[in-house]
């Protein structure tokens, strides 16, 4: 692959917080950022160089972004795959088309993990009613979610008998305005904990780094807490690790993946989902390592050296969700930046709803808990 010097212009699909914080880290090393997106107001159209907003299938605006950038990656997946290869006609696109086409797809991606011998757990793909017969052999309680399109818990229901079932399976058609469901065996839950990949080529030779692994929490499935370094023993770290690294291979991914794993009460480590982009989880990066997940990513795709992910100190994120707002106005956030180990960042988002994340604390500490600690008493003074 080539590699891109500091000055070059690069394309970045979708204008979310992760797309801004990515335009600030590359900013910050001396390349241009043009951000395409369909929505007119964005997180990161706030911090780009400049700002393209136009439908993700409109191949004239696509190929006049193109023209204008020396390679395209992204920060979020649920962008049609036909956007990868009209862009890819004249453009370096990171990650692929086909680490997309499978990440965007809970179906696909299942299949993808099982046919290639990777751990996951029991699932079946359901597109029709008389199809829920399935969780007869997947077994009850199950989680039924669908195929594409969801996150942050989104597009999701928990089911315990047959019955519970076919209200959801209506409930997540009408969700999707599609009828397939993936559904899944629900797994006791030891730890949550994620891994974020990143890979290039270099001398032709591809290399391989990576954060984590990442302790999360979860709360009515939207990310609560993340903190490093996670609980686990240098075995499954090791394990963990290798998996991401050969997921990312196979796939032949360049740029970022984050490969979300489960360990289960009886010790299996199951992966749970992908998502080929920074994660929230990774956020801690920005004040706990030498490099940011933002920083790899600029780097994964210009073709450098990937840089060093190992962390300084023990750090905790705690995400800020638009309920804060909601529910006593503007947050105090001098109470919160008056705890000296916090970092406050913001998305720039301008409406607060319930469940939208609208920024993040993150807490560094000499260990994980005191920086758990630290970072839910920021979060509590708000």
């Amino acid at each position: 692959m080539k590699v891109l010097q500091p000055g070059a212009t690069i394309g970045m699909l979708g204008g979310g917080q992760l797309g801004r914080m990515f335009c600030v880290a590359a900013r910050e090393m001396g390349y241009k950022v043009h951000v395409y997106t369909d929505e007119e107001k964005s997180p990161a159209g706030h911090v780009s160089d400049k700002l393209v907003c136009a439908s993700y299938l409109d191949e004239q605006a696509l190929a006049h972004f193109a023209a204008e950038v020396d390679v395209v990656t992204l920060e979020f997946e649920n962008i049609p795959v036909e956007t990868i290869k009209i862009l890819s006609r004249t453009t370096p696109v990171y990650p692929g088309a086909e680490t997309l086409y499978v990440a965007q797809n809970r179906e696909r991606e299942k299949q993808f993990l099982a046919v290639n011998g990777f751990p996951v757990g029991a699932f079946a793909l359901i597109k029709s009613a008389d199809q829920l017969t399935a969780l007869e052999q997947i077994g009850f309680p199950a989680v039924l979610k669908t195929a594409g399109f969801g996150y942050d818990g989104k597009g999701q229901r928990i089911v315990r008998n047959m019955e519970e079932a076919k209200l959801a399976f209506s409930e997540l058609g009408k969700f999707s305005k599609q009828a397939e469901v993936v559904a899944e065996s629900l797994i006791t839950i030891d730890k949550e904990f994620s891994v974020i990949g990143a890979r290039n080529y270099q001398a032709n030779e591809t290399v391989f780094a990576y954060f984590g692994p990442i302790e999360n929490k979860h709360v009515n499935h939207i990310l609560d807490v993340s903190s490093v370094p996670a609980r686990l023993s240098q075995h499954l770290v090791e394990q963990a690790a290798n998996i991401t690294s050969a997921i990312m291979d196979k796939l032949d991914c360049v740029g970022l993946l984050c490969v979300e794993f489960f360990l289960s009460d009886q010790g299996v480590l199951l992966v749970n989902e992908l998502a080929p982009r920074p994660h929230n989880s990774g956020h801690l990066t920005i004040e706990a390592c030498p490099t940011s997940q933002f920083e790899q990513q600029v780097r994964a795709v210009c073709g450098l050296t990937l840089g060093a992910t190992v962390p300084f100190h023990s750090a905790a994120m705690v995400n800020l969700l638009g309920d804060l707002w909601l529910s006593s106005g503007q947050p105090n956030f001098a109470a919160a930046l008056a705890i000296s180990q916090a970092h406050l960042h913001l998305y720039g988002k301008e409406e607060a709803r319930a469940g939208r994340k609208m920024g993040h604390i993150t807490t560094v500490a000499e260990s994980s808990s005191l920086a758990v600690e630290l970072a839910l008493r920021a979060r509590a003074s708000l």
